[in-house]
């Protein structure tokens, strides 16, 4: 699906957040396919985040991986300082890094709320930051893509409930944020993906409850490449007129 699209992007530098493995390899690749040249961001996975440089650089691309914890919102001005000091300029920004603190309800006496703090300082304090970071300084005509979730507007299970709100939260700013970039043409955006295979959910991705899949319309996960696929068309020439969505990518999930 990426190739169909050719060198939409050639010219465009990108910056993705959490790109050192999963869904933000898999989108840093997919930017790449398309021509842009393309920064990653890791916090512990050097090892992972060089590899992903490497392949990015071997598919004729300028690449560059910078470590930098979306949990400290102060490290937002820096990161985005390194991308234009580094390739002189930013286009596209996907926002991609975030944590899954699951599976404990609420009232639930060993439930960790120091994590779940964490969780929104990652979630949402760290994407707000980074989007507050890059609006003075991206392109006219620039692109903002978040990752979301279908939890943040169908929450079809207990023990969710920070981690979704946290994602219902990148809504509402990227809707604000869209109205208040929208006359330099930039468009801000949100893909909620559904359940996927990656890191994140390797703990239950094989042991979803039966229940899970049927509440989906297609009863399958998602790719990282049908995701990455999507924030990929966002991100090019022919998104230009969509702004303040959200794009469901989860089989029906939130249908």
């Amino acid at each position: 699906m990426v190739s169909s699209i050719g060198k939409s992007l050639a010219g465009k530098t990108a910056l993705i957040t959490g790109g050192s493995r999963g869904l933000g390899a898999a989108i840093a690749a997919a930017l790449a396919e398309a021509g842009a040249d393309v920064a990653i961001t890791y916090v512990a996975s050097e090892a992972k985040a060089a590899a992903v440089v490497a392949k990015l650089e071997a598919s004729g691309v300028r690449a560059l991986a910078i470590r930098s914890d979306q949990g400290d919102p102060a490290a937002a001005k820096e990161l985005i300082d390194a991308v234009i000091g580094h390739f002189g300029k930013l286009d596209i920004l996907a926002n991609n890094a975030a944590l899954a603190i699951q599976g404990k309800r609420i009232d639930d006496p060993d439930i960790d709320n120091a994590a779940l703090d964490r969780q929104w300082q990652v979630n949402v304090l760290g994407v707000v930051a980074t989007i507050r970071a890059a609006a003075p300084v991206i392109s006219d005509g620039g692109r903002i893509v978040s990752v979301g979730s279908g939890l943040g507007t169908r929450v079809g299970f207990p023990g969710t409930t920070d981690y979704a709100a946290s994602k219902a939260a990148i809504i509402g700013y990227s809707k604000g944020a869209a109205r208040d970039l929208g006359p330099r043409n930039i468009t801000v955006n949100v893909v909620q993906p559904g359940v996927m295979a990656t890191d994140m959910a390797s703990s239950s991705a094989d042991s979803l409850p039966p229940a899970l899949m049927e509440a989906h319309a297609i009863h399958r996960l998602a790719t990282v490449e049908e995701v990455a696929a999507a924030i990929t068309f966002l991100a090019g020439p022919d998104a230009g007129y969509i702004t303040g969505a959200v794009l469901d990518i989860n089989g029906g999930f939130t249908a």
